[in-house]
């Protein structure tokens, strides 16, 4: 019986520069149907980023190199990767352990969230107009950490800010910890094993982030095999993806300083919480995506 023929095995064989892998690459991943969403649009810019990644090749160049000859080593090391991706279905970030928001690079792996909230949006802008003095926040949360990729930004915008990062899972702390160092923020970062804010005691803070689990359960039957990959205790929001947030509105009030600021990430789950909550008067923010994903409370503004 003949042997079925294997595209990357031919491909190590066959091919000479980085224009045929690019090509190559962008053919498979369209065969199998990839799911994007973890920091790439398509699969041009995914394939590049692996490409360039393996290649250790500046991202901003990367065109420049597209005639480049690779050696027989190369092709296989790359080979490799991109079926790992097209077959597998392995989200880019878990294959080279680092996910990037903005300029921010961050250690990443199976055992957290591949980062991409849009709060980190709001952060670069140090949460402007609604913190007018960034340099007054001492104190900050962010809860649902994960990676630690929001805290450690909690602690760039805010130069003067102690910073909390609060998860249930001692893996994502693990993980974070390997970030906050990588940072040199450990005196400044403080990475705590709480469900949601039941271990913080009296700690108040004059913001609160977090991008908890909001994705709902008809949502997580159909997650692309992308998404399986990553833990399912940092995505399952319950039935209608509420059921952390409704937790967090909560405890929120014992948390927030005076005058503090809760901002919280709910994906497409806006309409749902509107109805749930008709009194409460929810500031809807502007990310790149819209503004209907990331809701604003000062601390007199959280529901009773």
């Amino acid at each position: 019986m003949a042997t079925a023929p294997d595209p990357y095995a031919d491909a190590a064989r066959e091919f000479a520069t980085i224009r045929d892998l690019l090509r190559f690459a962008v053919t498979r991943f369209r065969a199998n149907g990839l799911a994007y969403g973890h920091g790439f649009p398509d699969a041009r810019t995914e394939a590049a980023y692996l490409i360039g990644w393996a290649l250790d090749l500046p991202h901003a160049d990367f065109d420049r190199y597209l005639d480049a000859r690779l050696t027989r080593e190369e092709l296989a090391a790359i080979v490799e990767i991109l079926r790992r991706r097209a077959e597998q279905r392995i989200p880019s970030p878990y294959l080279t352990r680092e996910a990037w928001l903005g300029d921010y690079r961050f250690h990443v792996d199976e055992r957290v969230l591949i980062p991409r909230s849009f709060i980190a949006d709001l952060l670069r802008e140090g949460l402007a107009p609604w913190v007018a003095d960034p340099d007054a926040v001492g104190s900050a949360l962010d809860l649902c950490t994960g990676s630690g990729c929001l805290a450690i930004l909690l602690a760039e915008a805010f130069p003067n800010a102690r910073v909390d990062g609060v998860d249930l899972s001692p893996d994502a702390l693990d993980v974070a910890r390997v970030n906050v160092d990588d940072y040199g923020l450990a005196d400044r970062v403080e990475l705590i094993r709480s469900d949601l804010m039941g271990a913080l005691g009296g700690r108040r803070y004059d913001v609160i982030v977090s991008n908890p689990p909001y994705v709902d359960a008809a949502a997580m039957a159909s997650l692309p095999p992308e998404y399986r990959h990553e833990p399912s205790l940092a995505l399952a929001g319950g039935a209608d993806g509420l059921d952390l947030v409704r937790k967090l509105l909560k405890q929120a009030a014992m948390h927030l300083a005076s005058g503090g600021l809760l901002v919280v990430e709910i994906g497409h789950n806006r309409t749902t919480l509107e109805a749930a909550y008709p009194a409460v008067p929810f500031t809807w923010l502007e990310t790149h995506a819209g503004d209907g994903f990331v809701f604003l409370l000062r601390q007199e503004e959280l529901p009773a």
